[in-house]
Formats: structure tokens, C-alpha cells, sequence
């Protein structure tokens, strides 16, 4: 019996993900939950597990291809008859509820699934929902547009382009039948973006996987939030001593104490004065969702990229939990093993490159939250106390805002009072704020 396996449902409001990598070839044998492929969705990169033992008969999609929801993934030859049987419309338990359909040989059905891809046409464009809200508020008819994607798929750049083409230009302003014939034309240059030429000895690196998605996600906060990015510095002298004597006792127990859970508890108690900084925006309802839990996004860098795990309900976790979640979970990133819960759902992020953090940047909010803290060095600096000039242990918190949702004196006032705090680091122990 050939089993078609349809891609499941792989997070709420996922309707297509990036084929990033095949584990396994046609006609190959694979056993029930071994991994079949890689996809890659706006959240996180999944592993999909078959749900059937058998031989491998075809493969949908190649790597790097756009891949849709219940679309039909791989066939699957298992023992029985002749006849096709398809997974059930979620993909989950893919075993239970299949339905048989008539009988073809398994050539056949390869050389089908192989040679249907998603299409675009006139009447029903392929673009995701996001694509076809801001062809939407551009103004751009997506029917009339071929797309420049995997299989046609439209995208931003063509919204763009077909957004100042000429011929939109005159179909958006079509009174002008009645201009004289004498009339000069006006012809508009093309702004499409145009392909780089390459010289001898370049190397083309295909933009895939979690540097794909790193890109668009990047390029829809930029577009989408009005960034403005507001620095500060902090005195840590405190901070540093007291690490130092929390880190002589937790490293007794094999825990790595970084300064991030300080940081992290400083931002919770700073959340109680202004609650709007740990927030989501609602921008298809024009609302703000003001979260109650604190769920902390940690920049995270691995080999393949900058991820963000996410330290859950970290309003609830003390200072110790704090240190080994986080740990944790980087190294669960590090290795590819992060779960989807792991990498989605942060309600405030913080980005860090611990000693070699520079001194200030312009970090990019992670979309659909509203703000984003940069942490800097700690580093022995010159500076004035009671007239005099010591040395003391400094540092440079960046945050960027969205100017839409945070203005600017709330930025600085919860960046003030997130400073405080971390400048007398007993507050993080007696709550007093």
C-alpha cells in the first residue's frame, strides 16, 4: 500500500514552512518516527518524524522550496495491497482515519507527487497571509503580479516593485483617456532591485534556513516598527562584587552564573512601573496586548545563526532557576535541539555578546514585541565620585523602542529604573520598588 504523508500542522497559525534539509532519500527504508526532513517555519526549525515504517516511493519539494501545510511531504510504500492511502488533514497521527483512494503503482504515484508543485494563477495567487495584507495596504492588485518566489510565490520586493512600476502608476490614475494627443509621455525608471554581477573567485551563498528567516523576520520589524534606540550607562561596581559572591557558591553545584539573570530580574520588577514594555502588537486589530507573564527572549548565537530562546514565566523563576534555564537552553540551541515552546512566545527580548559587547548599538526589536535591550562589556572606566576620579565598573544598556506603542520618555524612564535597581543590586532580594 502506498501511504501519502501530508505535512502536519506545525504551530498555531503556520501555514508553510522551508524545506531546509531531506533526511532521507527515495527508496530508502524508514522506520515509524524516524526523522524525514527538516522544515523550517517562522518559528522555529522542526523535525517531522514518519508515521509509517516502509520504503520511501517519492519526495515532495526540494531544499530551500516553499512547502504548505497538509501538501503531500513523501510517499511512503508499506506492506499491503496496491491502493494509496493519505494521511488525515491535520498530518497528526497520520495512521488513524486514513482513507483509501484507487490503486496505482508506485512509479506512478512517484512520478505524480514529484511533478505537482504549488503554482501561482491569476485567479488565486500564491502569497502568504502577510504578503497579501501589505499587497493590501499598498494598493497592489496580487493577481496581476508574477511572482519572483519558489513555484511563482509573490513577495515583498514584488509588492514593491509592481507598487511603482509605470503600468500600476497609470492603471491607479486611468482618468487621463480624455488628455491630449500632443501630451509628452513620462517614462519612469525601473526600481526593481537588480542582481549583483559576479567576478572570478566569488562564492554565491544561497540566503536559506534560519539565515532566511533571521532575514524577513528583520526586515518586517524594520519595516513595521518605529524604531528609536535610547542609551544609557550603569554603574556596576555593586553588581559585579555581589555576582562574584553568588558565583563562588552556585559553581559549587556545577551552575554557570552570568550576569543575564541579574538583568533578567532588574527588567520583571522594572515590568510592575510599566507594564507596557512587556507587550505584544496586535497590528491586524490595531490593539496592544500587555502580557501578564513575562516570558524572556535570550539572544542566542549558533552556527547556523542568532535564535532567541525563551526563559518561561521568568516573573515566577529565582535567580538560581534563572541561571540553569538559561544555560540550558543555549546549549539546546547550540546543538539544533531546541523544541518550538523553546524558540517562540518571548514577550521582551535581550540580546547580549557578554565580553565582547561593544558599547552601544541599535539593537532590532523582535516583532511583535515592543521593545529590545542590548546589553554591553562591564569594563573598569574613569569616572567622578564625590570629586574624585576612580576607576568603577561600567556598562551601556541599548534599548530600542517602537515609537508607535513606547514614547520616548517611557523609554527612559524604565530604562532609568531598570538601571537603578541593577545600580543597587540588594533590591533584587528585598523587592523593594
Amino acid at each position: 500500500m502506498l501511504f501519502e504523508f501530508k505535512l502536519p500542522d506545525i504551530g498555531e497559525g503556520i501555514v508553510e514552512g522551508e524545506l531546509v534539509k531531506w533526511l532521507v532519500s527515495e527508496g530508502d527504508d524508514v522506520a515509524e518516527d524516524q526523522p524525514l526532513a527538516e522544515v523550517m517555519t517562522d518559528k522555529a526549525t522542526v523535525t517531522i518524524p514518519s508515521p509509517k515504517r516502509g520504503k520511501v516511493v517519492a519526495r515532495n519539494g526540494k531544499e530551500g522550496e516553499i512547502v504548505k501545510v497538509h501538501s503531500t511531504l513523501v510517499v511512503i510504500e508499506v506492506a499491503g495491497a496496491g491502493a494509496v492511502a493519505k494521511s488525515n488533514a491535520g498530518g497528526n497521527g497520520a495512521g488513524n482515519g486514513a482513507r483509501a483512494t484507487a490503486s496505482a503503482p508506485a512509479p506512478a504515484m512517484a512520478a505524480r507527487i514529484a511533478s505537482t508543485p504549488a503554482t501561482a494563477t491569476n485567479d488565486r495567487p500564491l502569497a502568504t497571509p502577510a504578503t497579501r495584507r501589505y499587497a493590501r495596504e499598498k494598493g497592489v492588485d496580487i493577481s496581476t503580479i508574477k511572482g519572483s518566489g519558489p513555484d511563482g510565490r509573490i513577495t515583498r520586493e514584488d509588492i514593491d516593485a509592481a507598487g511603482k512600476s509605470p503600468t500600476r502608476a497609470i492603471q491607479t490614475t486611468s482618468v487621463a483617456t480624455t488628455a491630449p494627443a500632443s501630451a509628452p509621455k513620462i517614462t519612469l525608471p525601473d526600481t526593481r532591485p537588480s542582481s549583483p554581477t559576479s567576478a572570478a573567485g566569488d562564492e554565491r551563498i544561497a540566503i536559506r534556513g534560519i539565515r532566511k528567516r533571521i532575514s524577513e523576520k528583520m526586515t518586517q520589524s524594520r519595516r513595521t516598527a518605529a524604531h528609536y534606540t535610547y542609551v544609557d550607562e550603569i554603574d556596576v561596581t555593586e553588581l559585579v562584587r555581589l555576582r562574584e559572591n553568588a558565583r563562588a557558591i552556585v559553581e559549587s553545584e556545577g551552575i554557570k552564573l552570568t550576569y543575564l539573570p541579574f538583568i533578567i530580574q532588574a527588567c520583571v520588577m522594572a515590568f510592575r512601573k510599566y507594564p507596557t514594555l512587556n507587550a505584544h502588537v496586535d497590528d491586524a486589530k490595531a490593539e496592544v496586548v500587555v502580557k501578564k507573564a513575562v516570558h524572556m527572549g535570550i539572544g542566542t548565537a549558533t552556527d547556523a545563526g542568532l535564535v532567541v530562546t525563551v526563559v518561561r514565566n521568568a516573573d515566577a523563576r529565582k535567580l538560581k532557576d534563572l541561571a540553569v534555564e538559561i544555560a540550558r537552553l543555549a546549549e539546546s540551541a547550540r546543538r539544533g535541539q531546541a523544541k518550538l515552546e523553546e524558540m517562540t512566545g518571548s514577550t521582551f527580548t535581550i540580546t547580549s555578546l557578554g565580553a565582547a559587547g561593544g558599547i552601544f548599538a541599535t539593537p532590532i526589536i523582535n516583532y511583535p514585541e515592543v521593545a529590545i535591550m542590548g546589553v554591553h562589556k562591564i569594563e573598569k572606566r574613569a569616572v567622578v565620585v564625590n570629586d574624585q576620579i576612580v576607576a568603577r565598573d561600567r556598562m551601556n544598556l541599548s534599548l530600542s523602542f517602537d515609537h508607535r506603542i513606547i514614547d520616548g520618555h517611557v523609554g527612559a524612564a524604565f530604562t532609568a529604573e531598570v538601571k537603578r535597581i541593577l545600580e543597587n543590586p540588594t533590591l533584587l532580594f528585598l523587592h523593594l520598588v
